[in-house]
């Protein structure tokens, strides 16, 4: 056998296993934002155990491209999961409003959570900044679809503020998920280094 063919073969056979590890990524991010919690300082929204862990996953084991496609599969998949809300809006424009914040830029971003590997030379470092950063985004989506969206559709009971209300609203169940997520992501780096890295696929 040629070293092409047998190069072609190697080629097909991380493809698939890319494909196979991302879906069941996908499944298992989707499956554990079915279960939900809140603590008592939370005004609203649903703390999941590390459902956009596996989406950092696959950023940091097959880079930010390839994360960034997965986790807009994801954001789909939650839009599915959630379409009740996209049918609260009152127009197109609001649909689309919904869509975008709320679903395919909060959790696409998600997907770039490997961008500061080239950056920061410690991985467990540019891990966790990366979660940081990256949920960051998605809770300025939220607080944006709060503030523009819902506050306009139903105003908060306690009389606050658009921006007040939104914030911290959002931020009562996206900070916990951002520690949450963070402090088992540290904790599996060490003894998952070579699968997070993507060192077993060299």
């Amino acid at each position: 056998m040629s070293t092409s063919t047998a190069s072609s073969r190697s080629r097909s056979s991380l493809l698939i296993l890319r494909l196979v590890e991302s879906a069941i990524m996908l499944a298992i991010g989707t499956v554990l934002s079915m279960f939900t919690f809140s603590g008592p300082w939370a005004l609203g929204g649903g703390i999941t155990f590390c459902s956009m862990l596996p989406l950092v996953i696959v950023s940091h084991r097959y880079g930010c491209k390839w994360g960034l496609f997965t986790a807009f599969v994801y954001s789909l998949l939650q839009m599915i999961l959630g379409i009740q809300n996209v049918q609260y809006a009152t127009s197109a424009g609001m649909a689309i409003a919904i869509i975008l914040l709320d679903y395919v830029i909060a959790f696409s971003v998600v997907g770039l959570s490997a961008m500061f590997n080239g950056v920061i030379k410690n991985r467990l470092v540019s891990l966790e900044v990366g979660i940081i950063f990256t949920f960051l985004i998605r809770l300025l989506c939220h607080f944006l679809s709060g503030v523009l969206i819902w506050e306009v559709l139903w105003p908060n009971e306690l009389g606050w503020a658009a921006p007040v209300w939104s914030i911290a609203y959002n931020a009562s169940y996206m900070i916990p998920e951002i520690i949450i997520t963070g402090v088992v992501a540290g904790l599996l780096f060490k003894p998952l280094n070579r699968y997070f890295t993507g060192a077993d696929l060299k």
